[in-house]
């Protein structure tokens, strides 16, 4: 089989498209690079579709934690505590669980016990926790020259948070808010390795190369591809985020633009 063959058989084979059964014997090369590269459609599916919802409900979390009402603020702190206090694997094992309890009340929520739901809420969950940390930090630091500024011009309420708060924080949050994203990317990983199982073998991408290091005994092959494209997909969030950095930054001179810089860091 050819290596063109190899990716129209197995290049979908995450979603469901293609080769229903996994290769058996002789794995090539093409064929680990092929399925691993199917599997990162469900990391990119849960990283993107997280981030996306989690950004809205982390800029009201922010907001809610620096509120005046205590009721609210307590709310939105615990939710942050909870979520950031918590390993993200056991989150994973405790949603699945208490999804399949509800399964049985309920035939309704069989969709949750699925990964591509119940694992996405968690995500979801966890970002927005750790995001709204990150931006009720930013909200703080917001210069008070700004605010009174604001007050000046005749901002207040909505237009006041719309136009001035809502874009310094955006700008002041988006170096650390950038190295959450990545974070959660990486942290899709987890999904099958936890409560959620993967249905007919389809998996995300350390699913597969989990496969191929217990089938052939060889790790140093599929562990190796599977760092690759994270790193590939690293650089690719990287950029975009950097797209939006500067475009919250254009107002400043040059020389005051927080750019986004690629660091090494060899010890986390």
């Amino acid at each position: 089989m050819s290596c063109w063959q190899t990716v129209q058989d197995y290049g979908l084979r995450s979603l469901g498209i293609g080769e229903r059964l996994l290769p058996r014997e002789g794995f090539t090369l093409c064929e680990q690079v092929t399925l691993i590269g199917s599997g990162l459609l469900w990391n990119i599916y849960f990283g993107a579709l997280a981030l996306l919802a989690g950004f809205f409900l982390a800029t009201a979390l922010a907001v809610g934690k620096g509120a005046k009402n205590r009721a609210i603020r307590k709310s939105a702190s615990w939710f942050i505590f909870v979520f950031r206090g918590s390993p993200l694997f056991i989150q994973f094992f405790f949603a699945y669980f208490a999804f399949l309890q509800l399964k049985s009340v309920s035939p309704a929520f069989d969709p949750f016990t699925s990964a591509w739901l119940g694992a996405l809420i968690v995500l979801f969950f966890n970002t927005a926790a750790y995001s709204g940390e990150i931006f009720y930090g930013a909200l703080r630091s917001i210069p008070k020259g700004d605010i009174e500024a604001a007050d000046a011009y005749g901002f207040s309420g909505w237009p006041r948070f719309r136009r001035i708060v809502w874009p310094t924080m955006l700008r002041l949050a988006w170096p650390a808010y950038t190295n959450e994203a990545i974070f959660l990317f990486h942290a899709t990983t987890l999904v099958f390795f936890s409560g959620f199982p993967a249905w007919q073998q389809r998996g995300d991408a350390l699913y597969y190369a989990n496969f191929f290091a217990d089938k052939t005994f060889n790790p140093f092959v599929p562990y190796p591809i599977l760092a690759g494209y994270f790193i590939l997909l690293t650089l690719g969030i990287i950029a975009f985020f950097g797209l939006i950095n500067r475009r919250l930054n254009r107002h400043l001179p040059q020389s005051a633009r927080r750019g986004l810089k690629l660091r090494i860091n060899i010890i986390r």
